[in-house]
């Protein structure tokens, strides 16, 4: 029986971080047990906000790469690649740029929030203007059928159908229109309480270290109102029972939550508790990594093969769409 098949991918933009891990790294691995799974290192994606700043780009798509791997991802199940080396995918964004009204890119919500959020970086290009139709490209070229996605995602994804239905309308059945499969998130927050980001600098990398965690966990901020151990706390407000409730077993949670409110268990003990949870959690990843690092050559040659791979099945397709579109193909 035929596996259904599934597109996503990341922006090599560094290291990743637990929040991108519990937000769709998880969720990427447990898929790739029942579908046909292709994940872009979206490349030609991280451009359209950093242009400017490639000096470490070729180093955070091998980061990412192993991020990935350490993670869970089986380049025997999935198909790991570059963005940039599937050139169909820059041919398949092209034609469907001539028929994708303009109105379109310019109601996504994204672009709005992005140059609002981003005032600083000149992001007015037709690049970013124009991504949602190449983040479809990307979809269309290996014909997904499904596309895990955060609700904040679906609007990207709607538009990647409405572009396929225009195509497919025009010239003729050519793309499925692929549907949303809501990823299952666990919220973190960073370790100063607000949402994580490597931005803010309070994160803790899929890449650290045992020791490196548990530094980061002892400087995590706490119930501001507690002074002394022996003050009540309040956990709710508290960035480390957040974490402890996806790291810890959920039968100690409470009585964490309990101690805490009772004034009985200090926050530098509540944090050592943590930070051997999350090192527990880590080191298989923490280990895996140490390994896949020590052959550069193999993470190559995982790229390389998963590169060939989608690359095929791009050819497939872009053959295709030029016969759909009467165009005369030479090779």
């Amino acid at each position: 029986m035929t596996r259904k098949r599934i597109m996503s991918g990341m922006r090599p933009t560094g290291f990743l971080h637990l929040g991108n891990y519990f937000g769709a790294l998880e969720n990427w691995v447990k898929l790739q047990e029942e579908y046909d799974c292709y994940f872009s290192i979206a490349d030609w994606h991280a451009l359209t906000t950093s242009y400017e700043d490639t000096g470490e780009l070729k180093e955070n798509i091998i980061n990412i790469a192993v991020d990935w791997i350490s993670a869970g991802l089986d380049p025997e199940k999935s198909t790991i690649f570059i963005q940039s080396s599937i050139k169909e995918i820059a041919e398949l964004h092209l034609l469907l740029s001539m028929n994708v009204p303009l109105s379109w890119l310019e109601r996504c919500p994204t672009y709005k929030d992005q140059m609002q959020q981003l005032k600083e970086k000149n992001i007015a290009t037709y690049g970013f203007l124009g991504y949602p139709n190449l983040q479809a490209a990307d979809i269309l070229i290996h014909k997904a059928d499904v596309v895990p996605v955060g609700e904040d995602q679906l609007p990207h994804l709607e538009l990647a159908r409405e572009i396929a239905r225009r195509f497919n309308y025009i010239y003729g059945e050519t793309f499925p229109e692929p549907q949303a499969k809501l990823n299952q998130i666990k919220m973190l927050p960073g370790l100063d309480g607000r949402k994580m980001s490597k931005s803010y600098d309070n994160t803790i990398a899929l890449s650290d270290s045992p020791d490196v965690i548990r530094e980061k966990v002892r400087t995590m901020i706490t119930d501001p109102q507690r002074i002394k151990k022996t003050d009540p706390g309040n956990p709710d407000v508290c960035a480390v029972h957040d974490f402890h409730k996806v790291f810890t077993e959920e039968a100690h949670v409470g009585n964490i939550r309990e101690d805490c409110i009772g004034g009985t268990i200090g926050c530098v003990q509540c944090k050592k508790q943590l930070a051997e949870n999350i090192v527990k959690f880590m080191a298989p990843m923490y280990e895996r990594r140490i390994k896949l690092l020590e052959d550069r050559g193999r993470i190559i040659e995982i790229l390389k093969d998963g590169t060939d791979r989608a690359r095929r099945f791009a050819k497939e397709t872009m053959s295709e769409v030029y016969d759909k579109m009467n165009m005369l193909e030479l090779e």
